[in-house]
């Protein structure tokens, strides 16, 4: 038992041990892996602001040379004049656009009426809803806007630039903001930047722009993004996430969101577009899978190696301390003379001399126990003794006095006086044979003989006896009842000793009882074992009668041996049972009895 708790403690210190440190260095980890997720995603943003800004003032110089150009200036005085035609600028945007490498390209007038556009030439000669802002943006540098087209909705990097001039032309040109220029980034490995353009009311895959994804086969996969970009656009700040593509762990990716806001024509800021950058966790799962697998080997080896220390403290500690278990156990069953080797000056050795030195004691104080106890048995047996011979040897002294006194006075009435004296010393004499019969039978209890008997049809034959008794008219009455257990299984016994035994402790529950009451009988199975009940409502006993009623010649009757409790503790001992009593002053006494079966004595028996 001992190796085995030294076992457990030493695997138990080395896996807390382990599990420990391995917490530790993921905690570590993780710390250090979002330390490095944060700083990757500062560094991609201010990348990307620096392209953005980067971009944005190449997009704003060639807008400014637009509107600088001689094209732009003679259109700008033809379209001053009071009959101006702009139908021969019709093609002018598209041929500067892509002369400049420009995507957008439109010519505005001051008035609001679109004269020439390189995305969307059918656009000729409608106004533009944006013109108020121009004045306010022109020369501001780039901003991004999202541009209507014949087949959709594009996202750029504009600049505004106007001609010179009491009426200015507007030169509105830009580049798109799509996958060209996210691929221009330089990524790290392990990090990817996505772009989400925000239009409509709600989440839309296809307006997801992925570098890494040119078709439209990762547009389910993209709807995990959804709550991510959804919280950004109601706050309208930046958020992160962790984002599951699949179960296995080393495919999740943390997005990081950041809000792309234009510029609206009242001073607003719309929400225009939404980057997403991505730190994929492949390093950080793959990591801990190695530390946990680390973790596993080590623990092992160390479970191992607990064994083999703990083999060798169980040689070195616990074969001293099972030997003096066995030895505790030696004095226990009753050899007091047993002695342990005292091996070495440590604690273990010294704890061995101090339990020699005990039993030495030990078997001392037993032996002066064991006088103490003898001279006591046999002055109370004295005591006992004294006190039974004492009564019916007085009257037999004044018997045989007055004998003599008769037979000395030659009285005539000597006869008479001779015959009463003879029933007087033949009554006495029959008292002291009975009394000694009495402590006679206690010394000479029979052992049982076992055979299988039902507790249940005992008791019933007890109580037979007494009922016309317990009934008697001119005496208090006392009720009786039976508690018994139908499914009470039989015991292994001898039936006429139970029987000696329950009368005794009836009898005795009777005598407490003078003025009447309720005598009860209970029988049930425990685990076992029978138990029975004997329990009456007299005046009780008190804690230290309660303690002594068991010992031979102790009694608290006026008239009595104190052997009859007695011989039920030793009838109840011999079967293997204990008996015990529960009583409180006023409130009665109940003995109860614990008979094992005894199927193994009954095999002996037969």
């Amino acid at each position: 038992m001992y190796r085995r708790k030294l076992l457990s403690v030493f695997a138990l210190t080395v896996f807390l041990s382990v599990a420990a440190v391995a917490g530790l260095v993921t905690a570590v980890t993780r710390r250090a892996f979002d330390r490095s997720e944060n700083e990757r995603t500062a560094a991609l943003v201010t990348q990307f602001r620096r392209e953005f800004n980067r971009q944005g003032e190449v997009v704003a110089r060639q807008v400014e040379a637009i509107a600088a150009s001689e094209a732009a200036k003679r259109m700008s005085t033809a379209l001053n004049r009071a009959s101006a035609d702009p139908g021969p600028y019709f093609e002018l945007a598209k041929t500067t656009a892509e002369n400049n490498q420009l995507d957008f390209l439109e010519f505005v007038e001051s008035k609001g009426t679109i004269v020439s556009s390189a995305q969307a030439p059918a656009k000729f000669g409608y106004p533009e809803a944006g013109v108020d802002s121009f004045a306010a943006t022109a020369d501001h540098g780039a901003f991004l806007k999202q541009e209507e087209l014949p087949d959709g909705t594009e996202l750029g990097l504009f600049a505004v630039a106007a001609t010179r001039g009491e009426r200015p032309v507007y030169v509105v040109g830009g580049r798109r903001l799509d996958r060209s220029f996210l691929a221009a980034l330089d990524m790290p490995v392990g990090t990817r930047a996505l772009l989400y353009q925000n239009r409509g009311d709600h989440f839309a895959a296809e307006l997801l722009v992925d570098p890494s994804a040119p078709g439209r086969e990762n547009l389910p996969a993209a709807q995990k993004l959804q709550p991510l970009v959804d919280a950004v656009r109601r706050s309208e700040e930046e958020a992160t996430r962790l984002v599951r593509w699949s179960g296995n762990e080393a495919e999740d990716e943390v997005f990081h969101a950041i809000p792309l806001l234009g510029t609206g024509a009242d001073g607003d800021r719309p929400l225009l577009a939404i980057l997403l950058i991505g730190n994929s966790r492949r390093n950080y799962v793959e990591l801990v899978r190695h530390i946990g697998s680390a973790a596993l080997i080590v623990g092992t080896l160390g479970i191992l190696l607990a064994i083999l220390v703990s083999s060798w403290a169980a040689a070195r500690v616990t074969r001293p301390v099972e030997q003096l278990a066995h030895a505790a156990q030696e004095v226990a069953a009753g050899n007091w003379n047993t002695r342990v080797d005292v091996l070495g000056a440590d604690e273990l050795g010294q704890l061995a001399d101090s339990f020699n030195r005990m039993t030495t004691e030990l078997l001392g104080q037993k032996e002066r126990l064991v006088q103490a106890e003898r001279v006591a048995a046999w002055r109370e047996l004295a005591r006992r003794l004294a006190h039974e011979l004492k009564n019916p040897l007085f009257p037999l002294q004044l018997t045989v006095e007055n004998l003599i006194r008769a037979r000395q006075q030659s009285s005539e009435d000597f006869d008479e006086v001779f015959r009463e004296s003879s029933r007087t010393l033949l009554a006495e004499i029959s008292n002291l044979k009975g009394i000694i019969e009495r402590f006679s039978e206690f010394s000479k209890m029979p052992q049982p003989r076992f055979q299988p008997v039902q507790m249940n049809e005992l008791i019933a034959g007890v109580i037979q006896l007494f009922q016309a008794q317990l009934a008697a008219p001119g005496r208090a009455k006392i009720k009786c009842e039976l508690q018994l257990d139908p499914h009470l299984e039989p015991v292994q016994a001898d039936a006429d000793l139970l029987h000696r035994a329950i009368l005794n402790l009836v009898l005795n529950a009777q005598d407490a009882m003078p003025r009447g009451g309720t005598l009860t009988l209970r029988t049930q199975n425990e685990d076992g074992s029978v138990m029975v009940e004997v329990a009456d409502t007299g005046e009780g006993l008190t804690l230290d009668e309660c303690a002594q009623i068991f010992t031979p010649y102790y009694t608290s009757k006026q008239h009595g041996t104190g052997l009859g409790l007695a011989i039920v503790q030793s009838v109840i001992s011999d079967h293997g049972g204990r008996i015990r009593v529960q009583s409180d002053p006023g409130r009665g006494t109940t003995f109860v009895i614990e008979l094992l079966r005894n199927a193994d004595r009954a095999r002996m028996s037969s």
